[in-house]
């Protein structure tokens, strides 16, 4: 036994307090037992839902009838952090690897960064809810030039809708999807769980996709699914966001395939320039579910992308559905209410980048930027014994597997508020389990002992941001265990819990 696991005692017979909390720390089994989970679950929205009695918390219902949809990851990682001293006036000082962003300034290669916006007097009035249609036909030329080449059904403007944000865009496609049961995949973006709880019409039926195939999604149990449970939407993301991992090739066809059989296929393709190869030929090839979508009109195949990653322009909040005419027609009804439609001027701004050529040269740049970063992270992860199972080969994200690690560091939520002490920030793997109801144990999630660690900052960021995680497994072989799984602040004003040297 070693000092570190022998047990202390104040007489014979009779453990410490601090060794009763030490033990319990060590041998967590369940949510309630982690400061970090409790934390997360008095959050508001994060309880359980669906679960009898229900009692009213004042806090979170200060209007009769209105409840907390629960906050995304990257909401609720942020609001953690300003708890813990972060703001955006010293944001210097922190290691945001939690961020869902490209850094937005300049990297080699890549054309100027716009600094200056045109704003001519007819860009003051609202633009339509289905956006500028000079956007729109830009949007339509670009993936029929990409995707569509020697093919007779082509985009269109109508085939087009602009909205304020990929998030808008999900919210409008909800609101005109019926009664209908809506397959997700486990792990997968997380404002997925907030859309499929805020739309009640969309039945959520999650698929657990497994780490030992490399999260892939099986189309032929897709496909029993679908004939089974009668399955009418496929939700996912490609690239996979957390994952890193991308359908592509024969897999994306048989997916797209699905959409001329009675199945509707939305696919946010966000991170659909971020493809890293070690093939030369490769650089500047990018991914698209248009590549094999046979009639643009008949085929029911959503795409939802924009200007937020590839174009590295995510304070802009241009982006684009495209689909079926009649598809665009119900979104711009959606959005009258939803939203009232995305920035005059800046959609009038966009329409250069979307040139087919500056598209070319600005993937092939961004893709050399960013697979520099991916591998020099997963190198340094690597000095660290943070062995990634399944590398990225897509995205901006590491997956990373925390499970070798000794409990408490074993979880992603510990983790993660680990640290923030440390001032830096990562995203636990947990809101990435799609779970609407939120009545799972978060230690029985299959994200459980996960974070998604970004490499989309700039390269000295992320080096600081790993040298925070090198302090903290420093930190565990030189004082053990003890030292984790508790004293977090819960809000800035508030001093951290006593430590382990002050339980006595």
């Amino acid at each position: 036994m070693t000092r570190e696991d022998a047990p202390f005692t104040s007489r014979p017979g009779t453990p410490k307090f601090k060794d009763v909390v030490l033990d319990v720390i060590r041998n967590m089994k369940h949510e309630n037992d982690s400061e970090a989970h409790q934390i997360f679950r008095q959050s508001a929205g994060h309880a359980p839902k669906g679960i009898l009695p229900q009692t009213v918390n004042p806090e979170e219902e200060t209007v009769p009838g209105i409840e907390h949809p629960g906050s995304t990851g990257v909401i609720y990682c942020s609001d953690r952090a300003i708890a813990n001293g972060f703001n955006y006036a010293n944001s210097h000082d922190w290691s945001n690897l939690g961020q869902g962003a490209p850094e937005v300034g300049p990297i080699p290669n890549s054309a100027d960064r716009p600094t200056t916006i045109n704003m001519p007097t007819d860009s003051l009035e609202y633009a339509p809810t289905t956006g500028v249609k000079d956007l729109r036909q830009a949007v339509a030329n670009l993936y029929n030039v990409t995707y569509r080449k020697n093919k007779a059904s082509q985009y269109s403007f109508e085939n087009v809708c602009i909205v304020p944000g990929g998030r808008a865009g999900l919210s409008r496609i909800a609101a005109v999807v019926g009664d209908v049961y809506t397959s997700y995949q486990i792990p997968d973006y997380t404002a997925y769980d907030q859309v499929l709880s805020a739309f009640k019409r969309l039945v959520p039926v999650p698929t657990a996709l497994d780490p030992a195939n490399k999260y892939k999604l099986d189309i032929q149990q897709t496909k029993k699914d679908i004939e089974t449970q009668g399955l009418a939407v496929i939700l996912a993301s490609n690239p996979r966001n957390p994952t890193g991992q991308v359908f592509r090739g024969n897999d994306l066809k048989e997916l797209v395939s699905l959409g001329r059989e009675g199945t509707t296929v939305i696919l946010d393709e966000f991170y659909s320039w971020y493809i890293y190869s070690d093939s030369e030929k490769d650089l500047g090839k990018s991914i698209s579910s248009a590549e094999y979508i046979e009639d643009v009109n008949q085929d029911s195949v959503v795409i939802v992308d924009g200007l937020t990653k590839n174009w590295r322009l995510p304070g802009w909040r241009v982006c684009w559905v495209i689909g079926p005419k009649n598809l665009i027609t119900a979104l711009s009804q959606s959005g009258s209410f939803l939203d009232g439609g995305a920035n005059h001027p800046l959609q009038l701004a966009a329409i250069p980048f979307l040139d087919p050529v500056h598209v070319q040269s600005e993937k092939i740049a961004l893709q050399k930027h960013f697979k520099m970063k991916r591998d020099h992270v997963l190198a340094r992860l690597k000095e660290l014994h943070l062995d990634v199972d399944v590398p990225p080969q897509a995205t901006f994200y590491i997956w990373l597997n925390l499970e070798k690690l000794p409990a408490p560091l074993n979880n992603g939520l510990t983790f993660f508020e680990e640290l923030l002490k440390e001032q830096t920030i990562v995203i636990p793997g947990i809101f990435f389990d799609i779970n609407p109801s939120h009545r799972r144990n978060l230690f029985k999630s299959p994200c459980h002992h996960f974070v998604r660690i970004s490499f989309g900052p700039p390269l000295e960021d992320l080096d600081k941001g790993i040298d925070a995680m090198a302090r903290v497994l420093k930190k565990a072989k030189k004082e053990g265990m003890r030292a984790f799984g508790h004293s977090y602040k819960k809000s800035i004003d508030e001093p951290h819990m006593k430590t382990t040297e002050q339980l006595h």
